[in-house]
């Protein structure tokens, strides 16, 4: 079922607000009070009182006897650790586990087997307690080696080839694209272009989906040439745009896969000469930071970053705890922001 989050009670980052310290003050005061001053231990136990904050229980019961400390490795190329949806991602990670007193151990591999090597040496070395994977697979090697090995995890994103249940938590990438594209041809347009990620990817396959089947449904014909695949880089994005405005029919609109590519395509329009949102329109997919700052702002789908990773904490903990993983597997609903980059075709 679509779930989106709901409003959180008193967290340890209000606690530490409200205390005037920093988060890591506040989990040694819940933790290991002995390593902080009576004063500081006082200010802060009374600010968790006011507020009502209870530490977490599963976060505590994960800390006796364990590494304390849960893993992700980044499939990341060769100089993209950068890409603002990890760093997103991985922000709303850190306050969901702050919040539970634990640490967030973080390495990068490129995908392939190296990246899988780099899960073998956390479980096997026992250096984490559990694992949160992210840009899964059709059929993810890395989520069938963690149930085959029984290793407690969970996943932003699904892996439709896998049929074992495993605990995940992803964005309806097809009902957001279906909306993205049937907005642009609700403004009037018939040349809808789609620069799609990588096919291996498993939101790939959604994504593009959800722009067939809004074309299918206005009885607009598919056409291949406008439908690329790119890297999810923004170099990709320029280079596979201009490719798309050097056809003898350009596409009026571009849909891309993400916010990155999106930016590129935003390049090529530039350098052309054309104005985004007036001549050609793109919409994104993501809402990273970046996206309030281009010009003109670039319109997108949402993904609540933040949200996501402090559900995505609380799942696994509660995986760790026993609950089933056919009981934590949920699918949010991304919104449409529309800011500047989209409109209605030049008649």
């Amino acid at each position: 079922m679509p779930r989106n989050p709901a409003p959180t009670s008193a967290d340890i980052r209000k606690v530490a607000q409200e205390a005037g310290v920093s988060i890591a003050t506040v989990s040694r005061v819940l933790n290991n009070p002995q390593r902080v001053s009576a004063a500081t231990r006082e200010r802060v136990l009374e600010a968790a009182a006011r507020l009502g904050y209870r530490p977490n229980p599963l976060g505590q019961r994960l800390r006796k006897g364990r590494a304390e400390t849960v893993g992700v490795v980044i499939p990341a190329p060769q100089g993209r650790f950068a890409d603002s949806f990890f760093l997103e991602l991985l922000a709303g990670l850190g306050e969901g586990l702050s919040g539970a007193g634990l640490d967030l151990l973080v390495t990068t591999s490129p995908p392939g087997p190296q990246e899988l090597a780099s899960y073998q040496r956390l479980v096997e070395g026992k250096r984490v307690d559990g694992l949160v994977l992210a840009r899964t697979r059709q059929r993810d090697e890395r989520i069938l080696y963690l149930l085959e090995h029984k290793v407690p995890f969970v996943v932003h994103g699904r892996s439709d080839l896998i049929h074992e249940p495993f605990p995940f938590l992803d964005i309806d990438g097809e009902r957001g694209f279906r909306q993205a594209a049937q907005h642009l041809i609700a403004l009037g347009h018939r040349a809808v272009a789609f620069v799609g990620a990588p096919h291996e990817l498993n939101f790939a396959q959604h994504r593009l989906a959800g722009y067939r089947r809004a074309l299918e449904e206005a009885g607009i014909p598919l056409r291949r040439e406008w439908v690329l695949e790119g890297d999810l880089s923004e170099e990709s994005g320029y280079r596979l745009t201009l490719a798309l405005l050097d056809l003898p029919h350009p596409p009026t609109a571009v849909l891309c896969a993400n916010d990155l590519m999106a930016l590129g395509a935003l390049r090529a329009l530039r350098e052309r000469g054309l104005k985004a949102g007036r001549e050609v329109s793109v919409i994104g997919y993501d809402d990273i930071p970046q996206a309030h700052y281009t010009d003109p702002p670039l319109s997108t789908l949402h993904q609540p970053f933040r949200e996501m990773g402090r559900r995505l904490v609380e799942m696994l903990l509660a995986r760790l705890a026993g609950t089933p993983a056919e009981e934590l597997r949920e699918i949010w609903v991304p919104e449409l922001i529309l800011r500047g980059s989209d409109g209605p075709p030049q008649s």
